[in-house]
């Protein structure tokens, strides 16, 4: 019954067109045709009134989907004073060839930094890897790496080009580990594919915070390792916590959208651990699919369906 693997990120926006403008001219990324979303079984499994609408479009990223999505109506902006370490931070992180090239891109582009100074390159306990991190002009955080020869997922290995090559995970802030780790692992099924305590200069530069110790942990879906799901618990700074949870129009809200092998047994596991449901039963969508919606301890939403031929 665990998940399998992470069918792709959604990413709720205010402004569809300018946004997908944003990814296409400042990212080098192909956004698809757009598309209504009048499901009303999606707006319930998303916990919104039947009322509600949506727009969307699907955003190549190599191999890998980006979805962004506009609610009618719409919810709340992005919040202002905004953290790396805050309890509602989340973040796709894209992998480039060139990734001095595409941060100039992005200052050019007038870029939200998180990063001070430029790309890190962070030490050897963590991989080697360089790593940028900025917002878009809603305010959602994102990340650019670059993986040194031999190190990261096999998929990144021999790739060309000097743009995104696609996206490694989404991370996710959290403010309890062994809580995180009890639902994602102990829950969903996925695998502890590595961990670091990263801190130090390279990491403050990076958060664009002081005296970071933070824990990383990648989760690995059962059968298809990248993308995945990367847990950050800041020991220090601490971040802010929500006050109520994120609605699924709220410009904050990010989707993990995973596809599981028996959904209905997931439920039950999830039902039975007293989860926090956003829709309190299995609803099936237009296209076919069963799916679930769930919110884990930190508050971040996972949309749970099952697979395209067991719908």
């Amino acid at each position: 019954m665990p998940v399998t693997r992470l069918l792709k990120v959604s990413l709720t926006v205010e402004n569809l067109p300018q946004a997908a403008a944003y990814f296409r001219d400042s990212l080098g990324l192909d956004p698809g045709l757009e598309r209504t979303l009048d499901d009303p079984a999606h707006s319930g499994l998303l916990g919104l009134g039947p009322e509600t609408t949506a727009r969307a479009l699907d955003i190549r990223v190599g191999a890998q989907t980006l979805e962004i999505v506009a609610f009618d109506p719409p919810g709340a902006p992005y919040p202002a004073g905004r953290a790396a370490n805050d309890q509602w931070f989340q973040h796709v992180a894209f992998v480039c060839r060139s990734i001095e090239a595409t941060a100039r891109l992005l200052r050019s582009g007038g870029a939200n930094i998180i990063t001070r100074g430029g790309p890190v390159l962070l030490p050897p306990n963590t991989g080697s890897v360089t790593a940028f991190k900025f917002r878009d002009p809603e305010g959602h955080p994102l990340e650019l790496i670059k993986f040194p020869d031999g190190v990261g997922a096999p998929i990144w290995r021999g790739q060309t080009g000097s743009g995104v090559l696609g996206y490694d995970h989404t991370a996710i802030s959290t403010l309890d580990l062994n809580r995180s780790l009890a639902f994602y692992a102990g829950l969903l099924g996925l695998r502890v594919g590595g961990r670091t305590l990263n801190r130090g200069e390279t990491q403050d530069r990076l958060d664009g915070l002081d005296d970071v110790e933070v824990d990383v942990v990648a989760l690995e879906p059962a059968s298809v390792a990248t993308p995945h799901v990367e847990l950050l618990h800041y020991r220090a700074p601490r971040g802010r916590a929500l006050t109520a949870p994120l609605r699924a129009n709220d410009a904050a809200s990010v989707r993990q959208v995973h596809e599981v092998d028996d959904l209905d047994a997931l439920f039950a596991r999830l039902s039975e651990a007293q989860a926090s449901f956003v829709c309190e039963r299995v609803l099936t969508l237009a296209d076919g699919r069963r799916a679930a919606c769930v919110r884990d301890p930190d508050g971040h939403t996972l949309m749970l369906v099952s697979r395209a031929d067991a719908a």
